[in-house]
């Protein structure tokens, strides 16, 4: 299921720990759940949970399935999404109102640019601390971005807005170049073109 299609999938709150291979979710509407997701009692579990977040008019998840070892994205290609915080200041402003950063689904936030200035970096490297990135395209956003992430209910037109701007792209895909270390604060360095 996706949150495209079941808004209320949008305000689940997950943590993994590794340690005891279990996965925690939260939700506004639900009891805390815990539960190992290789465990076939447990996924039923998960499925009975998530049941009352599916729209009546949609299936229910039927089964939960683990990934491959690469991480699940809207590209054919591995990626991250890389965000500018002066971007959703814009949507922000524009919409009347404060959104969560949250409603993106972004790895990494930039401060400091021009807003939209991310779209410019297209088929250049940047480099934030010691990871260089590829920057591939924009992110075209779908309707889960219109769900609130701490309820799950649409009350953003974020579509309608970025129309304004005649697109419906918000932050932009990258590939990982190189392993490093990225900290909080590091500053993105983007060569000329």
């Amino acid at each position: 299921s996706r949150g495209a299609k079941a808004p209320l999938l949008m305000a689940i709150n997950s943590r993994w720990d590794a340690h005891m291979q279990q996965m925690h979710l939260r939700h506004p509407d639900l009891p805390d759940l815990q539960f190992n997701p290789d465990d076939a009692g447990d996924q039923k579990r998960f499925l009975e949970w998530s049941a009352p977040l599916m729209p009546e008019n949609r299936a229910k998840s039927a089964r939960l399935i683990r990934a491959a070892e690469c991480g699940l994205t809207d590209t054919d290609y591995p990626s991250i999404s890389i965000g500018n915080l002066s971007s959703h200041r814009a949507v922000s402003q524009k919409l009347g109102r404060d959104l969560s950063v949250l409603r993106w689904r972004t790895n990494i936030w930039l401060d400091g640019l021009a807003p939209w200035e991310e779209f410019d970096w297209i088929g250049r490297i940047i480099e934030i601390g010691e990871v260089q990135f590829e920057i591939c395209e924009r992110v075209q956003r779908c309707l889960a971005t219109t769900a609130n992430p701490e309820t799950g209910l649409r009350d953003a037109d974020t579509l309608g807005i970025l129309q304004t701007w005649d697109h419906q792209d918000f932050c932009v895909y990258a590939r990982v170049l190189n392993a490093g270390t990225i900290h909080l604060n590091d500053s993105a360095k983007a060569p000329n073109p």
